[in-house]
């Protein structure tokens, strides 16, 4: 199993319910050192999606579009071992991913189109574990430019509802690379009153810092001819609590 960002010792899975004010939904709370990420990823594999892509429409879905420059290049399609090519690495592996806000883990021999992904979104004290799948690769080449990304959606048990698509861009004429993020996103209707309330005052703001953090980051590993391994070291938290599929 490929964990982006993290290391997790394995663990049984010890689960408290408790029952939140809405009728029939229930949140598993789980102490963050007892999460078996190898158990809750491969039981994404018989799960669909939480949502019907019929369904998006403004203004009950947010709709975002952010883009980052990564740099220049030689102009014409991407140059082997070039800015692109190194982008493209990192894109495919989803190190752009700034590790203090989501961490992701997937199974390293996978094939990227239908591979499944547990996000970790990390709060302090808190981790929010949902699932989602790969489900489309994009690989386009034009006279004005070459586009390559891949998008995931949302399963079931996810705390949103959504797509999010990320894209490397060449520019020809140029020589400008560009990462693009996409996304229709929404709040889980069922989401307990708390995490609403939670959404209301910080989910945004974190999901904005997510996107300008992930260009930066990717800006910089791009550029930074020097490997570090790992890239980031993680204390055990004994007191955290985790919270596998807030909406259940």
């Amino acid at each position: 199993m490929r964990a982006v960002g993290t290391g997790v010792s394995a663990a049984r899975v010890r689960v408290v319910h408790g029952m939140s004010p809405e009728v029939g939904v229930v949140v598993r709370v789980v102490r963050s050192g007892q999460v078996d990420v190898g158990v809750l990823l491969r039981a994404l594999r018989d799960r669909g999606l939480n949502y019907d892509p019929a369904e998006v429409r403004r203004p009950a879905w947010t709709f975002d579009v952010h883009r980052h420059e990564l740099g220049r290049e030689a102009v014409g399609p991407p140059v082997e071992g070039g800015l692109w090519w190194r982008a493209r690495s990192l894109v495919a592996g989803y190190e752009f991913s700034p590790p203090e806000i989501v961490r992701a883990y997937y199974e390293p021999g996978s094939q990227l189109p239908g591979r499944d992904m547990l996000l970790q979104a990390r709060l302090p004290g808190l981790r929010f574990l949902m699932g989602v799948r790969v489900t489309g690769v994009r690989d386009e080449t034009s006279a004005e430019r070459t586009t390559w990304g891949w998008g995931y959606q949302t399963l079931e048990g996810h705390l949103e509802r959504g797509r999010v698509d990320y894209a490397l861009v060449k520019h020809h004429a140029t020589g400008r690379v560009e990462f693009v993020a996409r996304s229709h996103s929404q709040l889980h209707p069922r989401a307990p009153w708390w995490m609403r309330w939670g959404w209301r005052w910080f989910g945004r703001r974190v999901q904005l810092r997510f996107y300008r953090r992930a260009g930066q980051r990717l800006h910089r590993l791009v550029h930074d001819p020097v490997a570090v391994a790992p890239t980031t070291l993680e204390r055990a938290v004994g007191w955290g609590v985790s919270v596998p599929d807030p909406v259940t």
